[in-house]
C-alpha cells in the first residue's frame, strides 16, 4: 500500500510519522520551510507526555510527487482544498481510495462531485497537535484516533480494513465507521464548540476546562448543534455533551483549536466551515441557535 499524506501539519504530520515509524510506504506534500526541515532532518515529534521522536518521513511538495498512491490522506485547512482536487486528479489511479478528515462537516460528499471516478469517503481525526517550528509538531493530548467509512454500503471495498490494519499497527486507533455520516458529524459537535468558545473569548483549553463562562459556552454550543443533528435525522449512541467534556478536560492545558490560533494571528481560518456552517444549518432547519449566533455577529457573520 502506497499512502499519501496531503497536508503536514499537526494531523497530516502525524499520520506521515506513525505509519513511516512502523514501515509502511508514506510519503507526505508539505512546503516552504517545514518541508525543507523535514526534508534535511526528518520530522520531530513531541508528544505530549513528553517523549520526542525523529521520524525520516518522506515529504515533497504538489509539483514535483510523481508517484500513484493507493490510499491518499487529505489533511488540510477547509479553505485549502480547492487547491488539492486538480493534484489528485493528476495522481490518482482508478483504485486509489481518497480518505478526507478535515474539521468540516460533508467534505467527502464534496469532493466526491469533484472527483466522480474515484472513492472518496467521510472521515474524521482526533488529534491535539500542531506545527511548533519548522519540522516540529507537538501533540498536546494523547487521544490520536481516525475514523473513516463510506456513505454507501455498496462502496465498500476490503482494501479498507487493510487501511484500518495499517493505522493500528502504526499506533492509531482506526476505527471503520458503519454509520460515517453519524460519527463525523460527531466530532464536529466537538470541534465547532470547541473552535468557537476558544475563539469567542480567546483562551486555550485551561480555561474551558474550569467552572465559568467560558465553559458554559462550550456546553451552550454543543447542546445547541444537538438540536441541529437532531433536526438533520442524526442520532447518537453516546452522551455527546459528557464525550465532549471528556475530551476537553484531556487536553494539555495550553491546547486550543487551529481556527482560533489562525483568527489570533490574523490568518485565514475555518471559521465559516465551523461556526459560519453551523448558524446557516440551524436557519435551514428552523433550529434556534444564539449562543451560535453570538459567536458568529462577533466575527462579522452576515445571513
Amino acid at each position: 500500500m502506497k499512502y499519501l499524506i496531503i497536508g503536514a501539519g499537526g494531523t497530516g504530520g502525524s499520520i506521515a510519522a506513525q505509519l513511516t515509524a512502523a514501515g509502511k510506504d508514506v510519503t507526505a506534500i508539505a512546503r516552504g520551510e517545514h518541508l525543507k526541515a523535514i526534508c534535511d532532518g526528518g520530522l520531530k515529534m513531541e508528544s505530549y507526555s513528553g517523549v520526542s521522536m525523529t521520524v525520516p518521513v518522506k515529504a515533497t511538495d504538489m509539483e514535483h510527487y510523481d508517484e500513484q498512491p493507493d490510499v491518499i490522506f487529505t489533511c488540510v485547512k477547509g479553505y485549502s482544498l480547492p487547491q488539492t482536487i486538480p493534484f489528485i486528479q493528476r495522481v490518482a489511479h482508478k483504485d486509489t481510495v481518497v480518505i478526507p478528515v478535515l474539521n468540516i462537516y460533508g467534505t467527502g460528499s464534496r469532493m466526491q462531485q469533484e472527483l466522480p471516478d474515484l472513492l472518496v469517503m467521510d472521515g474524521c481525526i482526533y488529534i491535539a497537535a500542531t506545527i511548533k517550528a519548522p519540522g516540529v509538531i507537538s501533540r498536546s493530548g494523547e487521544i490520536f484516533r481516525i475514523v473513516f467509512g463510506v456513505r454507501k454500503p455498496e462502496e465498500y471495498r476490503p482494501v479498507l480494513q487493510q487501511i484500518a490494519d495499517d493505522l493500528q499497527e502504526s499506533g492509531i486507533r482506526a476505527i471503520l465507521s458503519d454509520n460515517i455520516r453519524r460519527d463525523a458529524f460527531q466530532k464536529y459537535t466537538y470541534i465547532t464548540a470547541m473552535a468557537a468558545s476558544g475563539a469567542y473569548y480567546d483562551v486555550d483549553a485551561a480555561v474551558l476546562q474550569v467552572e465559568g463562562k467560558e465553559r458554559d459556552l462550550f456546553v451552550a454550543l454543543t447542546r445547541e448543534i444537538l438540536k441541529v443533528a437532531e433536526a438533520i435525522g442524526i442520532r447518537f449512541e453516546v452522551d455527546i455533551l459528557q464525550t465532549n467534556l471528556k475530551i476537553l478536560d484531556n487536553l494539555a492545558p495550553t491546547a486550543s483549536a487551529s481556527m482560533q490560533r489562525d483568527i489570533r494571528q490574523g490568518k485565514e481560518s475555518e471559521i465559516d466551515g465551523l461556526v459560519f456552517e453551523v448558524v446557516r444549518l440551524g436557519k435551514q432547519y428552523g433550529v434556534p441557535l444564539p449562543a451560535y449566533e453570538r459567536v458568529a455577529k462577533k466575527f462579522g457573520f452576515q445571513a
